[in-house]
């Protein structure tokens, strides 16, 4: 491991540990050889969003609802202790327990996260095509509102089953989220209310 992961790894691990709520992944232990780190964390036994979306394609919207209410519980909580996620994204929330529904989901995987310190920005570009924020993409200094993007793209692919931005080509899906171009299909989105739409807005 170059000595650049170790330190990510060890940033990852430090927010883990001073991690507490009921809509984040918990981490348990951590075991060190000469070669390996193991990170024992909570059993979450649903799964990833991500497999429950491409299984389901459109949730309702108390469903949707429900899901991104836990989400902001959380991603609030990492903003209120200095933390920004920056990697928000179905395949980085988890399930709690798969009976329950979306709604048991818990936020995992902050090997891109960041503590700002002192009211800093962070200006590295990082984050997953298609859910990161523009100012990222126009390499502006940026903070906590990148993860509510996140969320807002979350957000429209549980309503919708489709993603606001979606390009082949890296570059024009760029272009798009940074002109922020996305439409409510009327196909799609016909029986989705109003007040859902503004938040996405």
């Amino acid at each position: 491991m170059s000595q650049e992961d170790k330190a990510g790894l060890l940033v990852e691990i430090e927010i883990l540990k001073s991690m507490d709520h009921p809509n984040i992944v918990r981490l348990i232990e951590v075991f060190e050889d000469d070669r390996h780190w193991c990170l024992v964390m909570e059993l979450m036994k649903g799964g990833e969003l991500f497999d429950k979306i491409l299984a389901c394609d459109q949730f309702s919207e108390k469903e949707a609802r429900d899901a991104v209410i836990a989400l902001i519980d959380g991603i609030q909580y990492c903003h209120a202790k200095g933390i920004v996620h920056r990697d928000l994204k179905p395949e980085n929330l988890l399930l709690f327990d798969a009976d329950v529904g979306i709604s048991s989901l818990k936020i995992a995987d902050f090997g891109l996260s960041r503590i700002l310190e002192g009211g800093t920005m962070a200006s590295t570009a990082c984050g997953t095509p298609g859910y990161v924020a523009p100012e990222i993409l126009e390499t502006k200094p940026y903070s906590y509102p990148c993860d509510y993007w996140s969320i807002g793209v979350i957000a429209f692919i549980l309503l919708s089953g489709t993603a606001p931005f979606y390009e082949e080509d890296n570059f024009a899906l760029f272009e798009q989220i940074k002109n922020v171009q996305y439409d409510f299909l009327v196909e799609t989105w016909e029986n989705v209310s109003k007040e859902a739409k503004d938040f996405i807005t």
